[in-house]
Order: structure tokens, then sequence, then C-alpha cells
């Protein structure tokens, strides 16, 4: 039984195209939605590849006629994830990652209440802004004024880190795709599905990692975090 949704979510520079990047090649039967902008694209970046880009016009003809599963309007920018990447994953007997930001997974989650839910968050805001200002000098560019928008920005969405099942520090990449891989295991060994052409030892092994990251198990490594973000715990995880 196919047709699980795995919704992952994190700041910009979080680490979070790189992790999904090593999931996709590792894991089979997992379909990728390549979301929909009207930003233009960065660097190497490829149409198709990391997204289609298409003009302001276009993306608000596929809202009215509501072709997109969730949109989200970022830094200016249009988002949109098609109602067919979803359909297409499932005519394929295939599991489903949609990559999208948290307004953009509140709203698929009320749609879709059975989706897994998985945060990204970077260890503090110090590596955050090394992140970004290595990306952006990747890109060509440096603006201060934008990292610390996005830093700003990066405290907001990780305020939202309780609505999500499971949540991953991504602080050593290797443990990260680890911890991001077990999730999808667990999930489909759960629900009935075959995972991996694992021993009963490995299977055993990547449930126990799953666990870990549920946020109602990761506090230890998470309070740290909101700490380093000056987010407040809320009272219903402590």
């Amino acid at each position: 039984m196919a047709g699980i949704l795995f919704i992952i979510s994190a700041p910009s520079g979080s680490g979070k195209s790189t992790l999904v990047n090593q999931l996709r090649s590792d894991v089979r039967g997992l379909d990728f939605s390549i979301s929909y902008t009207t930003r233009e694209p960065r660097g190497s970046e490829q149409e198709g590849r990391e997204y289609h880009y298409i003009d302001r016009a276009t993306f608000e003809r596929m809202q009215q006629a509501n072709e997109f599963l969730e949109s989200a309007d970022v830094y200016g920018n249009l988002y949109g994830t098609a109602r067919h990447s979803l359909t297409d994953a499932m005519n394929h007997g295939h599991d489903l990652l949609l990559d999208i930001d948290v307004q953009g997974a509140a709203q698929v989650r009320r749609e879709m209440p059975d989706s897994v839910n998985i945060f990204v968050m970077p260890p503090n805001p110090e590596v955050l802004a090394t992140r970004l200002r290595n990306r952006s000098r990747a890109e060509g560019s440096i603006s201060e004024e934008v990292i610390q928008r996005r830093l700003a920005k990066a405290r907001v969405e990780i305020e939202n880190y309780d609505e999500y099942g499971y949540i991953l520090v991504n602080d050593v990449l290797d443990h990260a795709v680890e911890e991001l891989e077990a999730i999808v295991a667990s999930e489909r060994f759960h629900r009935g599905q075959p995972s991996w052409s694992a021993g009963a030892g490995d299977i055993n092994r990547l449930l126990a990692v799953a666990e870990r990251c549920r946020r109602s198990h990761a506090m230890d490594r998470v309070i740290p975090v909101l700490t380093a973000f000056g987010v407040t715990e809320p009272a219903r995880t402590r």
C-alpha cells in the first residue's frame, strides 16, 4: 500500500535541500514534487529540476483554477505545489515528498491530516548565518540586509516547530540524513509498506532512530535551539 505524503519544512539555509537530495538518491519509491515559483532561478538552478519557473500572471491563473494543493508568498515571491503531484505519485504506487515552507505545510495538513510532517532546524543562529552567507557568496552576491531578514524569518518559522511530528537538528549532515531516511522507513513499516531490504536488526535500529526524532522525544536537542533563537517553548511540550 503506497501513498504516504511526507512534508519537510525548514528555515532558508538549514540544509534542507541537501538532505532532500540525498534522501531522493537513497530511497526508492519516493517521488518529489517540484514546486512552481515566480522567482528567478538562482545560480545553477534549472527549470524542472529545482522549480518550475513561471510568471506571476500564470501562477495566479493556476491559483484561481484551484490547481495548487498549497501556495504561499515568501519574500514577495509566490510558491505552490500542484495537486497533480500527489495523484501522479499514487497512480505509480509511490509516496510523495513535499519540500514546502511552514505556510504551505499548514495548508496541506488541513487537507491531508494523515501526512507525515518533518521540521529541520539549524543548530543555532550563528551556523545559519554562516550557511546563508556561504550560499549568497556562491550565488555571486552577499547582502547583509537579506541575511538579517532571513534570520528574523527563521525565528518566526521555528516558532511553528510544535506543528510537526518529527524534528531534526541539522548539525551533522550524515546524522541528519540517517534520521530522515529512518523516518521514512519507520512510517512505511508502521503503515504496512515494505521498506528497504533490511534484516530485523536493521529495521529495529531504524525504528529506534526515527522514534528519537519524534517531537516528544527530541526536546533535549530542540530546547537549546529554541533558546539560541529566543523562542519560548510552548507549555504543552514542557
